[in-house]
């Protein structure tokens, strides 16, 4: 059990900190999926609804990343690799739509 004052103020911090991560983390990986099934649904039926909601749900997926990675709950190139991860999705079902 913390003894002074400072401690129990950093275990506080730390708990609030530990809380805000895992909420990001939860919404980026449940972002994520959607955006995986819309691209699937995209690249067995592609239309151009089905397009824009791919992109919509890209966008939201890109900002909470981006979010994540500015709050500091991701490292960038940790962000970076999985907009890269959507993006190359995307590409391999626009090819095999072609």
């Amino acid at each position: 059990m913390a003894n002074s004052k400072s401690a129990i103020k950093r275990i506080q911090i730390n708990e609030r900190n530990r809380m805000r991560n895992k909420t990001y983390k939860s919404a980026v990986r449940t972002l994520m999926k959607k955006y995986l099934q819309a691209v699937e649904v995209y690249s067995s039926n592609p239309s151009d609804d089905q397009k824009k909601a791919v992109d919509a749900t890209m966008s939201a997926a890109y900002s909470k990343i981006d979010k994540a990675v500015k709050k500091g709950v991701f490292h960038k190139n940790n962000g970076a690799r999985k907009k890269a991860r959507l993006a190359k999705a995307l590409k391999s079902a626009a090819s095999q739509s072609a």
